[in-house]
C-alpha cells in the first residue's frame, strides 16, 4: 500500500525527492504516512481535500482483497 501512495505522491508534487511513506501495520489496520514538502502540501490535498479522499478511496480499492483496513493521514 505504501508503495501505491509513495507513486501517486510523487506524480503529484513538484518535489518528489521529499516524499516519504511509512507503513504501520496493525492485526486489522495499516496507517500509511504520507509526508510531502510544505509547498506540496496543497498539491497533494487538493481543493476542498478531493485530491486526498481520491488517493484514499484507490488505496482502500486495493487493500480489500487483503481484508485490511487501510488508514492514509498525509503529514
Amino acid at each position: 500500500m505504501g508503495q501505491l501512495v509513495e507513486i501517486i505522491a510523487k506524480a503529484l508534487v513538484d518535489n518528489p525527492e521529499q516524499v516519504t511513506v511509512t507503513e504501520v501495520e496493525g492485526n486489522q489496520s495499516i496507517i500509511v504516512e504520507l509526508k510531502v514538502a510544505p509547498e506540496d502540501m496543497g498539491k497533494v490535498i487538493g481543493k476542498q481535500g478531493r485530491i486526498a479522499k481520491a488517493i484514499r478511496t484507490v488505496v482502500k480499492a486495493a487493500a480489500t482483497k487483503d481484508n485490511k483496513r487501510v488508514i492514509v493521514e498525509i503529514i
